[in-house]
């Protein structure tokens, strides 16, 4: 039990900057609060005491914040950062070294007793208010962007942005044994924009073969990624 409890705190310190001491870290992240809560109220949940366990899993939801339900399954060195607003469903499944920001939920989709959570491999991060739905497997190494909405399974070594989710595959691995976690949520890449670029590209391309007079387009995107309209004043 103390292997675990320091490896916790160890985590912390790896995962947050904002980390100064132990004692602020014991004391000030409610994170850790309700992992330790949920490991007592799962060992309740497994032995038959799932009204017992209930109950105590609203206490540390009342204290922390935080709803993890007693019946979900987490790994080691899981991390909740902020924490505040996140929900974990009973049947959700949580691997190693699994990082949660601020207002995600684990949630289910089917009134159906079962699997209806989705299930996190080891080394996955999940952005700030993303929702991941349903009894879906996200795959090792992946990370999910702030406020997406992903109800697919995702394959490892993956990056989800947007709503419905969509799924790039990186272009550099991460390998959660060597390296740190991915926290850089900065770094999405803008599938909607990219599209758009390309097929107004190829408009043009098409325009040109046909010996249509073409202009350049008034949508433009520059190298930082914004987009201006260089025909309207807005």
């Amino acid at each position: 039990m103390f292997h675990l409890m320091r490896e916790d705190i160890r985590s912390i310190f790896e995962r947050d900057p904002a980390a100064r001491s132990i004692p602020e870290v014991l004391f000030c992240y409610p994170g850790l609060h309700a992992l330790w809560g949920h490991r007592l109220t799962h060992w309740l949940w497994a032995h038959g005491f799932k009204l017992l366990a209930r109950w105590f899993s609203q206490l540390a939801r009342n204290a922390t914040g935080i709803e993890i339900h007693p019946g979900a399954t987490i790994g080691r060195r899981f991390f909740i950062d902020h924490g505040m607003g996140v929900v974990i469903g009973e049947t959700a499944e949580i691997g190693q070294d699994v990082t949660l920001y601020h207002g995600v939920t684990l949630g289910g989709v089917s009134t159906h007793k079962g699997k209806r959570h989705p299930t996190l491999k080891d080394g996955v991060v999940v952005g700030a208010g993303a929702k991941v739905l349903g009894a879906i497997t996200i795959g090792e190494d992946s990370r999910i962007g702030a406020n997406a909405v992903v109800v697919k399974s995702v394959p490892p070594q993956s990056v989800v942005v947007g709503i419905p989710g969509q799924i790039v595959t990186r272009s550099h691995p991460l390998h959660h044994e060597h390296d740190h976690a991915d926290l850089d949520h900065n770094i999405l890449p803008d599938l909607i924009g990219v599209t758009i670029k390309n097929l107004l590209d190829r408009m043009q391309q098409v325009e040109k073969q046909v010996n249509l007079q073409t202009m350049d387009s008034t949508l433009q995107m520059s190298t930082d990624g914004s987009w201006s309209l260089t025909e309207f004043d807005i």
